[in-house]
């Protein structure tokens, strides 16, 4: 009984402690930050994400970190490797780049 209740204890923390760290946006909240102009149009984000490492995105996610709007992409190339990308989704700056083994 003890070993469940310290494996319910650990999961609820990292469940709580990974929510800290990064907030998925919702499509709802997305266009409305687009609208008020605190973030740039997801389209325009995706063609400067490409315009660093081209190919097809295939994952996309608005995410809010320490108080950032971020833009992660992932892209997979035509020959198979694969990006992580990480734009700051109020000025397009990259944040990072970095290849997914």
């Amino acid at each position: 009984m003890k070993k469940l209740i310290a494996i319910s204890c650990i999961t609820g923390l990292t469940l709580t402690s990974a929510s800290a760290f990064a907030d998925n946006i919702s499509t709802e909240k997305t266009t409305l930050l687009v609208e008020q102009g605190i973030i740039m149009p997801l389209e325009t984000l995706e063609e400067k994400a490409l315009a660093i490492k081209p190919g097809q995105i295939t994952d996309r996610d608005l995410e809010q970190d320490d108080g950032r709007y971020e833009y992660e992409l992932d892209i997979r190339q035509e020959d198979g490797r694969k990006w992580d990308i990480t734009l700051d989704a109020s000025s397009g700056e990259a944040i990072k780049i970095e290849l997914d083994d």
